[in-house]
């Protein structure tokens, strides 16, 4: 569990702290307008109005004691640094900003952001990727070079196992899981026998994903 501060309850805000919450943290939420942080009230576990370019706003939400603190501000560019910046004067042990384009990133790192997300660049990359390739059920960037695809297994995987296939060295990838309707079978033993109607969720480069996806039919 940690203990965590969100400014800025947008959509992505929202998004963030509802599943912060799921996961078990202890979350303060903050924002200039009562509207936006109305319903989050019951889950969160404390909340404030305010604007945080004040110095003054963000020294009484105690900033020192949260273990992460995130800047969710997407549409005032200039709010976004100044509470990134003031964060980092005061003490913040990692903030986190979200950022629209890469211009946008390298003002926050500079002055203050220890990490930024670019959640609608993130969303439309996975979503792209995933639709324009065929047999893609999903896809998660992890690395310049690295990602996570689910994809169905080649028909002539169907009936042999994954040391019969000798897929690691073969095709340069790793199967990280199996999914079969609602069940999923995580790092798979080498003995596992591929089946028609499963998922598998593998890691590896672009390239060699490519390669795999040109055979399954």
């Amino acid at each position: 569990m940690k203990s965590v501060l969100i400014i800025g309850m947008g959509r992505f805000g929202h998004h963030l702290c509802t599943k912060m919450v799921e996961l078990g943290n202890e979350v303060m939420i903050v924002d200039e307008n009562e509207e936006k942080i109305k319903d989050m009230l019951p889950m969160v576990l404390n909340a404030q109005i305010g604007d945080c370019t004040d110095p003054n706003v963000l020294k009484e939400l105690g900033v020192r004691n949260f273990d992460i603190c995130f800047v969710c501000i997407g549409t005032n560019f200039q709010s976004s640094l100044e509470i990134s910046s003031l964060l980092k004067e005061m003490g913040a042990r990692y903030v986190i900003s979200k950022a629209n384009r890469d211009i946008q990133a390298k003002f926050l790192l500079r002055n203050g952001a220890d990490e930024v997300l670019y959640p609608d660049r993130d969303v439309a990359q996975r979503a792209a990727i995933r639709f324009s390739a065929n047999h893609v059920f999903d896809y998660v960037g992890l690395t310049s070079e690295y990602s996570m695809y689910e994809i169905p297994p080649m028909e002539e995987w169907v009936g042999k196992s994954i040391r019969e296939v000798n897929f690691r060295a073969k095709y340069q990838v790793t199967i990280l899981g199996i999914k079969k309707e609602d069940q999923t079978d995580l790092i798979p033993d080498a003995d596992h026998i591929f089946e028609k109607n499963e998922h598998l969720m593998i890691v590896g480069r672009k390239e060699d994903v490519d390669r795999i996806l040109e055979h399954i039919e």
